[in-house]
């Protein structure tokens, strides 16, 4: 990691500490060390199957590492029990790569899902935070509509809205932009920079989108073989020589060695 890169006043927000995960008999995670500051937006990337949705799996607590840390906003996660946890988890959103929508729920319902299942039952107070939710990723008017009706863009929209509505300190992101046109992937990628800028919203975006990703990241953090290959600014990481970032670069295939 490029320490040099922080600003030592800047709180950690997420703290990944030489964690090892094996499923099975896979080396899925092999000594993940990365510091993640509050407010941040940082983009994991690299080849499939290098652990950056079990770094995810990890942050949100469905996981627990073989061995290292886990802490969030300087809680140590990992041996936490459900009660404890769920507190963590309450500051963390989730935008799942599909976007996870219940079909049988209106775009209303499905962004009130959350407060819902933490006990709010006063309607004004859910319509009335629905409405701002969706306002914030500008979808108030489709409250009544069902997710069939909206297009893949809109959809990934009302998950955000979703994962926006208890104000979470941390946003997690699982390929945002995958199967997107341009125009839907722009939007998404100003929503994210939105939700930084206007509520300081930390932000762990992974995305194999390298035009998204230079947009959206402060950081970029390069996968591969369980570990973090590379850390640093997306100008860093565009002009690094090395081969096997400029091969993932160019979408040339990368040497196992």
């Amino acid at each position: 990691m490029n320490d040099d890169k922080i600003d030592s006043a800047i709180p950690i927000a997420i703290k990944i500490e030489n964690i090892f995960k094996d499923i099975g008999s896979q080396k899925i995670l092999r000594g993940i060390n990365l510091e993640i500051m509050s407010g941040e937006t940082m983009v994991l990337t690299g080849s499939s199957g290098g652990g950056k949705s079990v770094i995810l799996k990890h942050i949100t607590g469905l996981m627990k590492p073989d061995k290292g840390k886990v802490i969030i906003n300087g809680t140590n996660i990992c041996n936490l029990n459900e009660r404890s946890l769920a507190d963590i988890r309450r500051t963390v959103g989730v935008l799942f790569q599909s976007g996870a929508l219940f079909d049988s729920m209106t775009v209303g319902q499905n962004v009130a899902f959350p407060l819902r299942e933490r006990g709010e039952k006063n309607y004004d107070i859910l319509v009335q935070k629905v409405t701002e939710s969706l306002s914030l990723v500008g979808l108030e008017d489709h409250i009544d509509k069902m997710p069939s009706a909206l297009s893949g863009g809109m959809r990934k929209r009302v998950a955000l809205a979703r994962a926006m509505i208890a104000r979470p300190k941390i946003i997690l992101y699982d390929e945002p932009t995958a199967g997107l046109d341009p125009v839907s992937t722009g939007s998404i990628d100003s929503l994210i920079m939105e939700m930084q800028k206007n509520y300081g919203i930390t932000s762990v975006v992974i995305t194999h989108d390298m035009k998204s990703a230079k947009t959206i990241a402060d950081r970029i953090a390069f996968l591969r073989k369980g570990s973090v290959y590379f850390c640093g600014t997306p100008e860093e990481f565009e002009k690094s020589t090395d081969p096997v970032i400029r091969n993932f670069i160019n979408g040339d295939p990368i040497a196992e060695t």
